[in-house]
């Protein structure tokens, strides 16, 4: 039913590159194509290759050069009258946007995307531009608005039997269900994108559906070992192929797990490594959770309740400026599991 995961995002010269390949390759195969491209004065193939350049650098966590790599693919696109080349670095700029918190941005980015990828004819980019359109929103809390678009987008992605795509669908809406609290359904979806993943060798989005089965085997079953086995196998994946994102958010996934068990010392280390990761790639969202659950770690430790308080209240306000919506709910929820009082004055 499914073919072999292949990366839409690697083009011109560089189609060769595998789904797989790590991401130092990736740079430096895209740095010597866009350089060749240049010397030949070929716009349309430095538009193309520029984008792998971009792609690379964001996934690497090197957001300022992802900035320039993706802005100049985008110009040198519209130099060369490719519609297709310029919705792919929008892309790539609304993804990196969202990266780094700016989640308004993010979805102007990718709404004018996915505009330019119909106008090209260009249905990938065009599903994956609305793709990050409802990550976004999903990420952002607003539920209700972007199942809808998630459903639909896995439903295209099952008819063309686009791996890589349907794995990303069947994630983005396991993720709704888990943080509904529909574990089993969000169990099964996750178990579905990790099978399809594997089938078709996406290494990168079954490291993703492990990560999440081992979310819900900690929150819904407390099997905490079986979990950190899941997340250590996906751990591999991330450091063969230099994931850094999902690198630094498996290992807030292994805090969680270990805080969830009482392993406060174990979560609080594991929670500031997490946080250096994020705060290494400027990724502001991972950071504030990050800090949460090493704000509760050391809490949980016997620090001081009225320092716990301030940087509860500091959060509360970091995470409702990133846009955030359930941003403020959490830290509410760990006034409450701590015994502290909030400013809203919940908790006890």
């Amino acid at each position: 039913m499914y073919g072999k995961a292949f990366a839409p995002e690697y083009q011109g010269a560089l189609t060769s590159l595998s789904v797989n390949s790590s991401l130092t390759d990736v740079l430096a195969a895209g740095t010597e194509q866009l350089r060749a491209a240049e010397r030949a004065g070929s716009r349309q193939e430095a538009a193309r290759s520029g984008l792998a350049v971009a792609e690379a650098h964001r996934r690497l966590g090197q957001v300022d050069d992802a900035d320039r790599a993706w802005k100049a693919s985008y110009r040198t696109a519209r130099e060369a009258g490719d519609t297709g080349a310029m919705a792919w670095a929008l892309w790539s700029g609304g993804t990196l946007a969202r990266q780094r918190g700016a989640l308004p941005l993010a979805w102007r980015l990718l709404r004018l995307a996915a505009d330019l990828g119909e106008r090209a004819g260009d249905v990938v980019v065009r599903g994956y531009s609305l793709a990050g359109m409802a990550e976004t929103g999903r990420i952002q809390g607003d539920y209700e608005a972007v199942t809808a678009l998630h459903e639909q987008l896995l439903a295209e992605a099952r008819r063309r039997g686009e791996a890589r795509h349907t794995v990303w669908a069947l994630e983005g809406i396991a993720q709704i269900h888990r943080n509904t609290g529909s574990y089993d359904t969000a169990y099964a979806m996750f178990e579905e994108a990790a099978d399809i993943a594997a089938r078709a060798d996406d290494r990168r989005g079954h490291a993703w559906a492990l990560r999440g089965l081992a979310d819900i085997l900690s929150v819904r079953d407390g099997d905490s070992e079986r979990a950190l086995e899941l997340l250590s196998e996906a751990e591999a994946t991330c450091r063969e192929m230099n994931l850094a994102g999902a690198l630094a958010y498996n290992h807030k996934m292994r805090g969680n797990v270990l805080y969830r068990a009482g392993r406060y010392e174990q979560a609080r280390d594991v929670y500031a490594q997490a946080l250096a990761e994020f705060e290494g790639m400027e990724e502001p969202r991972g950071t504030a959770l990050a800090r949460l659950g090493l704000v509760k770690s050391l809490a949980r430790l016997g620090r001081d309740r009225a320092e716990t308080a301030a940087d509860l209240e500091a959060l509360a306000r970091n995470l409702d400026g990133i846009g955030l919506r359930h941003g403020r709910e959490m830290v509410l929820r760990a006034y409450e599991e701590l015994g502290l009082v909030s400013p809203e004055g919940t908790g006890r």
